[in-house]
C-alpha cells in the first residue's frame, strides 16, 4: 500500500571504508560524506586520466571536490 512506502528512503552508506583508486563510482558515492554520483564519476574519470591517488589531498584535485569533504571522510579513503 501507498501509505507503507518510505517515500523519503535515502541509500544508506553501503561500506565503512573505499579503496578510492578501484572503487566504482556508485561505490564511491554510498560510502563517502558529501559525494553523490556525479562528483564520484568525476573521481573515477580523474583517476582513469592521471592514475592512482597517493593521499587524501589527491582528491582535492577532482573538480568538484573540496578540502571540507576531502577531510570529512579521510578515514573512509583507502589507497590499497
Amino acid at each position: 500500500l501507498a501509505q507503507d512506502l518510505d517515500l523519503n528512503f535515502e541509500p544508506e552508506v553501503m561500506f565503512e571504508q573505499v579503496n578510492i583508486n578501484q572503487a566504482d563510482a556508485e561505490t564511491i558515492a554510498l560510502t563517502l560524506n558529501g559525494i553523490g554520483i556525479v562528483k564520484a564519476e568525476a573521481i573515477v574519470a580523474y583517476r582513469d586520466e592521471n592514475g592512482s591517488f597517493n593521499t587524501v589531498d589527491d582528491l582535492i584535485m577532482v573538480n568538484g571536490v573540496g578540502e571540507f569533504t576531502v577531510l570529512n571522510n579521510q578515514d573512509k579513503i583507502i589507497f590499497e
